[in-house]
């Protein structure tokens, strides 16, 4: 008997080996392996092409932070971050209001979620007709009598940032409302029922027990929303390839990697846009233990 409990748990622990072998083969191979190559090489001044990587040490780093148009471009990014507590807070309307009972219930819930099932190819170029002039959008202000309120959507430097920051919404919200739904749909209803015998409205339900309830998923879609704001990409560059003061941090990253050649000069802004997504998270993460303690 003990013999054929070792050859079990031996058994089992082969198993074990075997099938976590592959994915953490695959997890190091496109994901550590990048990092470490990216880290080494902001220490160059690789062009990408040539086999001679210089060593340059911190010279990378320096430039990127004394010079003000790699930095600049940050600025875009707080529309995207506006953007995301507008998207959260729809979301978690939505969410909150799908959670009761209301009629076609799934059909509402199938419509929010299927933009998240899109492409961002593809959601970039139906924005695009969207947006363009006598498209979409200016057909519909049009109907509306709003003629006076038609603008180069995604040409006046003063809305065209607004108007793709409006375009992540609508892909990002129905990720959010899903996650909301989920923890939503986790509360126990009875206690729904006793808040009910106790005179609660739906407000006063969603303020004293959805919310407490949530409150762990709601600051961890905060602290994905910010990060995603600041590594924006697809959106802008199809819909405007980054000109007319659309341009982000990772699109300035990957020009000046693929259309400037400077490679090395990339991962360190690359490495740089890493710690700050840390750093963020960090933060997040201890006034949220903050808020806890209190």
């Amino acid at each position: 008997m003990n013999k054929l409990n070792l050859s079990y748990k031996a058994q089992r622990r082969l198993i074990i080996i075997l099938f976590s072998a592959i994915p953490v083969f695959l997890l190091l191979l496109f994901s550590y392996v990048p990092l470490v190559k990216m880290l080494q090489y902001s220490f160059t001044n690789w062009d990408g092409i040539s086999p001679k990587k210089n060593y340059v040490g911190f010279e990378n780093y320096i430039k990127v932070f004394t010079t003000p148009e790699y930095f600049s471009v940050f600025k875009v990014s707080l529309y995207y971050f506006v953007a995301t507590f507008v998207q959260l807070a729809i979301a978690l309307y939505f969410a909150t209001i799908l959670s009761f009972k209301v009629k076609l219930a799934n059909l509402w819930k199938g419509i929010l979620f299927f933009p998240y099932l899109l492409n961002g190819v593809a959601i970039g170029f139906i924005f695009l007709y969207f947006y363009k002039g006598g498209g979409t959008l200016d057909t519909v202000l049009n109907f509306l009598g709003l003629k006076s309120q038609i603008h180069l959507w995604l040409g006046d430097r003063s809305i065209n940032n607004i108007s793709m920051a409006f375009t992540s919404v609508w892909r990002y919200m129905g990720f959010n409302f899903i996650i909301f739904l989920g923890a939503i749909q986790s509360i126990d209803p009875q206690i729904y029922e006793a808040a009910e015998i106790d005179g609660a409205n739906k407000w006063q339900q969603f303020k004293y027990i959805i919310l407490p309830s949530i409150k762990q998923i709601v600051f961890l879609n905060i602290i994905l929303g910010v990060s995603g704001s600041l590594s924006v990409f697809d959106i802008p560059y199809i819909m405007t390839g980054g000109s007319n003061g659309t341009t982000t941090f990772v699109i300035q990253t990957v020009d000046t990697a693929f259309k400037y050649s400077k490679l090395g000069l990339a991962s360190a802004m690359a490495v740089i846009l890493l710690i700050i997504v840390l750093a963020v998270t960090l933060i997040q993460r201890l006034l949220t233990r903050e808020r806890e303690r209190v």
